[in-house]
């Protein structure tokens, strides 16, 4: 008895003896305004319309209301409707419960395949992990794609993003490296996606192997702001959940651009002023605490893809540009060389991996050299060669790049089934490069 009442007085203290209402007085385009209830920045609020009720999120403060917006629809929501404080942040599920299943962008199930098993909640905004505590990114990780693994080879924990316009393949690159990739575990986000995308992604794409193994967490471009906003945050949180288990996790999101444009719609309805292409200053404040949260940890890692929709193929996107400072490497893809049939369209001369030098060993550093040389040598006279004003024996080094390209071509293009082991990769450039 004694100690029953003894858990009790500890509980008390932190036990909400009564609840706090406010009042919507306001609702303007996607923000709702409330006089109270009394609550912080980021707090969940839930809003009690005749027949129906919703979630908002407090995202700021104006002459003493509450502004909120829902995370749902607004439904039948009145004035005077009461608004109930949670005094708590957005939550999530994780655990191993959650493999093999298909999560909206709030980590509640939408595969009808039940509620979720074996997981706990946590919340989704968390701090980045201290510099100090993370592991050094010493050897690579492969992901099944030739052209990524031979000359772009990517490192165990590191960030990476897929630059590209519409239509030239990024969900298909994306799809490739989930199937070929040796993590343990695959968490996948697709925010701000066509509805009509997901389900082919899914069961085309990432395919019945590919799911068992991984996370999908989906938010379509129809849903509310603040739901494809959080979708990043609550993928992120459960790839931090099975890196801080010690697991190597691969973590793609497509794209950072939708959820800058959500972060975007956000900050303007809080009343933040437009800056760099009617960007808000909200947004480049976001990117980098989201982009930070994955990489390695103390025991495990988070190797991540996040592609970037580049509006007109221009890499001098304020997004585009401020991502590609972030980020430990970039991925181009080329519209030229996808309507030419070369898939994976990789621009390997305008893509990088800042860790290449450190994850591979010499030999296959030389080997990338060559092939990179050779490459760069072909595009200088390509032009030349088309309209036949080269002549051959001019350069001795051009003529060689002339004969060796297609062989280089012939190992990067590749079919989407067509998963290679790094190893073999390496091998096969080693061949065709001569080193």
């Amino acid at each position: 008895m004694e100690a029953g009442l003894k858990s009790f007085l500890e509980q008390l203290p932190s036990t909400k003896l009564a609840k706090v209402y406010g009042k919507v007085t306001k609702v303007v385009g996607m923000t709702i305004e409330s006089s109270g209830p009394l609550s912080n920045l980021g707090d969940i609020c839930v809003i009690y319309g005749k027949q129906s009720q919703c979630r908002a999120e407090v995202i700021g403060f104006r002459e003493g209301y509450l502004i909120l917006v829902p995370l749902g629809e607004m439904g039948d929501i009145g004035p005077g409707a009461d608004v109930l404080a949670m005094h708590g942040r957005l939550a999530v599920h994780c655990g191993a419960g959650l493999l093999g299943r298909i999560v909206n962008g709030l980590g509640e199930p939408m595969d009808g395949l039940g509620p979720l098993c074996d997981v706990f909640t946590r919340e989704v905004e968390q701090a980045p992990l201290h510099p100090l505590r993370r592991r050094r990114i010493e050897r690579p990780i492969q992901t099944g794609v030739r052209v990524i693994d031979g000359l772009l080879t990517i490192g165990d924990g590191q960030r990476v993003g897929i630059f590209a316009g519409s239509g030239v393949g990024k969900s298909t690159l994306l799809s490739m490296i989930a199937r070929g990739t040796e993590a343990d575990v695959n968490v996948i986000a697709l925010v701000g996606e066509r509805g009509r995308e997901v389900r082919e992604f899914i069961e085309r794409d990432l395919g019945e192997t590919g799911l068992k193994r991984s996370v999908v967490v989906v938010a379509t471009s129809d849903q509310p702001a603040l739901i494809r906003l959080k979708a990043a945050y609550v993928a992120t949180t459960i790839a931090e959940y099975f890196r801080d288990e010690g697991m190597h996790v691969n973590f793609m999101m497509d794209s950072v651009t939708r959820f800058a444009m959500a972060q975007r719609e956000v900050g303007l309805a809080a009343g933040e002023p437009p800056t760099a292409r009617g960007y808000t200053p909200s947004v480049f404040a976001a990117l980098p605490k989201l982009l930070e949260r994955t990489g390695p940890g103390e025991s495990g890692t988070i190797t991540a893809f996040y592609t970037v929709l580049v509006d007109g193929d221009d890499m001098n996107d304020p997004i585009a540009d401020t991502v590609r400072g972030i980020l430990d490497g970039h991925i181009v893809l080329s519209r030229k060389l996808a309507n030419a049939g070369h898939f994976p369209s990789v621009d390997v001369l305008s893509s990088v991996s800042r860790l290449f030098s450190t994850v591979a060993d010499k030999r296959h550093q030389e080997a990338a050299k060559q092939a990179r040389t050779w490459l760069s040598r072909y595009r200088d006279v390509e032009d030349l060669l088309r309209i036949g004003a080269y002549r051959q024996g001019a350069d001795r080094d051009t003529d060689l790049a002339i004969e060796k390209v297609p062989d280089v071509n012939q190992l990067l293009v590749q079919e989407t089934d067509d998963l290679t082991e790094i190893a073999t990769t390496v091998e096969r450039l080693a061949q065709v490069t001569g080193v």
